[in-house]
Order: C-alpha cells, then structure tokens, then sequence
C-alpha cells in the first residue's frame, strides 16, 4: 500500500457513524461457553467499550475464539456447542426469544485467521452481502463496494479486475477483501480471530493499520497472540486464562495498565514471556 492509501485508512468515514454506531456497546454478563459436557468457558463478564479496540489475549487454548464466537451467536453452528449468559449489543439481549440471528450477524462482523473469500469475483464477494441484507440501487451499490475497497486501500490495486477471481488476489490482499466485505454492512460491531496469524510480516502490518483505522468507527473486538500487537493497537486488553479447566477472564483494563503494572500474576508472567 501506498502511503496515501495507509493515511486513508487512519480515517474513519464519520459520515456513516451513525446513532447505532455510537451505542453498539458490548456488555457480556456470566457468559459461559460448553461443547456437550465439556466447559471451554466459564462465567467470563466484561464490557467492550463503544467505537474503542479491546484485544483479548492469552495462552492457546483459554476459550478466546469461543468466547468471541458467542457474542454473535457464531458458536451455536457447532452441534455440541451451548452458551449461557447474557450478551447485549447496545442494550439489545442477543439470545432473547425472536433475535433475527441473520440480522445480528449483519450488525456484527466476523473475520477469520484465514482468509475466507467466495470462490466467486472481487466484485460478486462484495455484492453478494449488500444483496442478501439491503434494497439499495445498483448505482449506490457500486459505489458502496467503491468506498469500502478504498477504505482497506485496495481500489487502486485492484479495481481494473473486479470480475476476475478473488481466489487470484494474495494473502494479504484476500484478508482486506473479507474485511471490505463486512464493511460494506456498515457493521456496529466487528470481530477479529487473529486476522494476522496467516500473514507475512508486510501484509500482517497493513491489515494492522486497517484495524487501527477502525477505531472511533464501530466496536472492535480482536484475538491476538501477538503480544507487541495488541500493546500497539488497543485501547483495553482482556486477559484469559485456564482455571479449573475451563477459560476464565483474569485481568482486563488499559493497554498501558495491562502491560506496565499487571495485578494478576499470572498477567505479568504472560506479559513479561516468563509463562504461556
């Protein structure tokens, strides 16, 4: 990316900051998480600060994807899978009765460790979204994928070949294309699974810049096991670990705290790489 197309992206389009934007605030409250018999979750509460980037971080296998999984009902499209607890997007309880699970997960995006494009072109993988969930006119919809690709500094990379395969685009590139994709729903909320983890170290920077970009315009919420990442772009770090054999929430607070004056000790052990 260019320097410009990286400026770009520091920016939010505050133009579409909407009121349900502004209140999408994530209150998660005794939220536990169990595959049949076996708890990978238990009893985690924490709020996600409005238009802010919380990191959560800690050793393999603490329940951080599972316990983001729940927050947009992705958990529940494991068979075994159940959670217990409330989780609220802007007030709202997402596991009431009636939740319209489609329209939840439109509100929330989700991105994965690995690129995940359609097997379609550059241009259907960001149709397809805006087709299924509005009514808008082609000309605005083109307009729409427009902004959104120079929004994660890809139009000029690519826009001479939207009708050819996303599948041809690189790592890096595919990860910015997901990334359009839930961005062109104009989501309150977007989740992050370690979106870096399968990307070299130029690519894993740009998209650190996109997500950084993010901030002030919804409500990022990122699994990170790269530590000097998480110190760069969060506002507040939520520490897990496994207690009693199940993932638990054991520290949380600023960035700043969480690394120069931890209180838990095991959060200091985690920080300094003497544990996990």
């Amino acid at each position: 990316m260019s320097s410009a197309a990286v400026a770009e992206t520091r920016v939010c389009d505050s133009t579409r900051v909407g009121a349900a934007r502004a209140k999408a605030r994530v209150e998660v409250s005794a939220v536990s998480v169990a595959y049949g018999s076996r708890v990978v979750v238990r009893d985690v509460s924490l709020e996600i600060p409005t238009q802010q980037i919380t990191a959560l971080i800690g050793p393999s296998g603490c329940g951080k994807t599972s316990f983001m999984s729940a927050i947009n009902r992705m958990a529940e499209l494991v068979p075994t899978c159940s959670v217990r607890g409330i989780v609220k997007i802007g007030g709202v309880d997402v596991y009431a009765p009636g939740t319209d699970v489609r329209e939840l997960r439109r509100r929330v995006g989700m991105i994965f460790q690995k690129p995940n494009p359609f097997p379609l072109s550059i241009r259907r993988n960001l149709e397809l979204p805006l087709l299924d969930s509005t009514r808008m006119p082609r000309s605005e919809r083109d307009d729409r994928i427009e902004s959104v690709l120079k929004q994660v500094g890809l139009w000029n990379e690519i826009s001479d070949r939207l009708d050819r395969s996303a599948l041809g685009l690189s790592g890096g590139q595919q990860q910015r294309l997901c990334l359009a994709r839930a961005l062109a729903l104009e989501p309150e909320v977007i989740l992050l699974d370690e979106p870096c983890s399968a990307l070299d170290p130029i690519a894993s920077a740009t998209v650190e810049d996109l997500i950084s970009g993010l901030r002030g315009c919804c409500t990022v919420l990122i699994v990170t096991h790269n530590l000097a990442q998480a110190r760069r772009i969060a506002d507040r770090v939520a520490v897990f670990w496994v207690q009693d054999g199940s993932g638990a929430l054991i520290e949380v607070g600023a960035t700043s705290q969480i690394f120069e004056a931890p209180e838990h000790p095991l959060t200091a052990a985690y920080v300094s790489g003497t544990r996990g």
